[in-house]
């Protein structure tokens, strides 16, 4: 097992060091790749890549397992929640990156080059951030790699997935977008929110690698211990946000199923007289939403995914 830093040649970066991970095992089979960290506060996500690889063991495993526990190293030393510090841009809105564009646009295209290239699978793991509270979730996308990718889905486990069309994306410039365009399968995994370390979401995308490396046959847990439960598909993912600055008060919690018209919640002025209120533009599911009171105009409160449908 590998365990080391690497230096990435890209101007803006030569000062990183990014914690990374390879571990090959003595039969061959195929290369997956996991990322954590691409946001620097979903702390559940990192923690998982690395204590993933303390249950791997070189002569049981068929094939390579490549990972990268915090890849946005300069986010997570300063707290920074969604963006670099640097560019004050979205890391995963910059993917596949540009090989001379700003930080993170240096750092999509790096780790493009470098981890997702060469991969026969790319897992992205995520938590909510620092001011999010969220249901567990995955994310897949429409590609020629589709089924694969939902296959993915599915071995992780968690209840509900969102499917994103090419025309239209919620998630734009993402890893899985990225990896499924060269042929990759894919997915976005999430468990955990708010910056809080929930042993509960760490072991949650645990419990859901050992099902993905198991699907790829690549090793052979037991997971009996926590059965498979029915999962719910989604073709829309609806990000909702605040037409005036203030205080956000939700009505619904995270994982609540709402009907179209029901009130999600309101934002106050800083005197309590509410500005507007906020309600859902179709039945679905809240997987996500901002747990902090404090929003902008066009902040955004939280995401609701809608249209189920039977692959």
């Amino acid at each position: 097992m590998q365990r080391t830093y690497l230096r990435l040649a890209q101007p803006l970066l030569t000062d990183l060091e990014i914690p990374y991970l390879e571990i090959c095992g003595d039969q061959d089979g195929p290369t997956l790749t996991l990322l954590g960290g691409v946001h620097g506060c979903e702390y559940t996500s990192q923690a998982a890549v690395r204590e993933f690889f303390d249950v791997l063991d070189e002569g049981t495993l068929r094939g390579r397992v490549r990972a990268v526990p915090t890849l946005n190293v300069k986010a997570f030393y300063s707290r920074s929640p969604f963006v670099s510090p640097d560019d004050g841009k979205n890391l995963n809105r910059s993917f596949p990156g540009i090989a001379l564009g700003t930080y993170s646009e240096q750092l999509a295209y790096a780790v493009t080059e470098n981890l997702i290239k060469g991969s026969d699978a790319l897992i992205d793991l995520h938590a909510g951030d620092l001011v999010e509270a969220l249901e567990p979730f995955t994310l897949y996308e429409e590609s020629d790699v589709t089924e694969s990718s939902r296959a993915l889905a599915e071995a992780y486990g968690l209840r509900y997935s969102v499917f994103q069309r090419r025309q239209g994306k919620t998630v734009a410039g993402a890893t899985s977008a990225t990896a499924a365009d060269l042929g990759i399968p894919a997915i976005i995994a999430e468990s955990g929110g708010r910056g809080i370390m929930e042993d509960d979401a760490v072991a949650r995308h645990l419990l859901g690698l050992r099902r993905v490396t198991n699907h790829l046959d690549m090793t052979d847990f037991d997971t009996t211990e926590a059965p498979s439960v029915p999962i719910e598909h989604f073709a829309t993912f609806h990000w909702i946000r605040s037409e005036h600055q203030g205080w956000w008060s939700p009505s619904v919690p995270v994982g609540a199923r709402v009907h179209l018209g029901d009130t999600l919640g309101s934002v106050l002025d800083l005197l309590g007289v509410e500005q507007s209120s906020v309600v859902a533009p179709s039945d679905g599911v809240v997987l996500f939403q901002t747990s902090s009171p404090a929003v902008l105009s066009d902040g955004l409160l939280l995401g609701l995914a809608a249209d189920v449908f039977k692959p």
